[in-house]
């Protein structure tokens, strides 16, 4: 599917298959949305028909997105990427487009903040990836790239982090480099 038809609406079988599988995930994690009813999420997804889309590549991509409550009192309702590793369909990307045109042979396919920008969706920040890792582990065996502050980017570096020794780690790396291992985790809010 081309990112021009992602940013579309979804057409209706899609658009159903998509709400099924999410209802099926939303009803089998109950824990990662404590207060929410899946009748309220959908009728705020159709609300939002554009945002069908986004979460349509989230899924595409190997996400496997789901609604979270990532802080208490959070108004906004968040999917973000639940997949158990790294999206399988986002990995091997360097950080950002400054880092994709710097490099000058071997450059990987995309950036994760250029692809996660033509999906629609965000980039989890350090805090946003340290909060979902509190509702359930994952990247125990890949990581992930998270978005690192302007004063690290500046320098020419990214940041990125997964779950090792049951405990979360952030490390720092070359915004150019890349990694079959390491990908990126997103979120949408509706």
């Amino acid at each position: 599917m081309s990112n021009d038809t992602l940013r579309q609406h979804l057409n209706q079988a899609l658009q159903q298959e998509l709400l099924e599988t999410l209802k099926a995930r939303f009803e089998g994690n109950m824990h990662r949305h404590p207060g929410l009813s899946w009748g309220e999420v959908e009728s705020r997804l159709l609300a939002q028909p554009h945002k069908l889309a986004a979460l349509y590549a989230m899924e595409q991509t190997g996400g496997q997105p789901d609604a979270v409550v990532l802080e208490e009192g959070q108004r906004e309702l968040i999917f973000a990427d639940c997949a158990p590793e790294s999206p399988a369909g986002r990995r091997s990307l360097c950080y950002d487009a400054a880092a994709l045109a710097s490099r000058k042979e071997n450059k990987p396919a995309h950036s994760a903040l250029g692809l996660a920008e033509e999906m629609g969706i965000q980039v989890l920040d350090e805090a946003q990836y340290r909060a979902l890792q509190r509702l359930f582990p994952f990247d125990l065996k890949t990581s992930s790239w998270v978005v690192a502050p302007d004063h690290i980017r500046r320098l020419g570096g990214g940041l990125f982090c997964d779950r090792r020794y049951d405990t979360v780690f952030v490390y720092h790396n070359g915004a150019e480099s890349y990694y079959a291992g390491r990908g990126f985790r997103g979120m949408l809010i509706i």
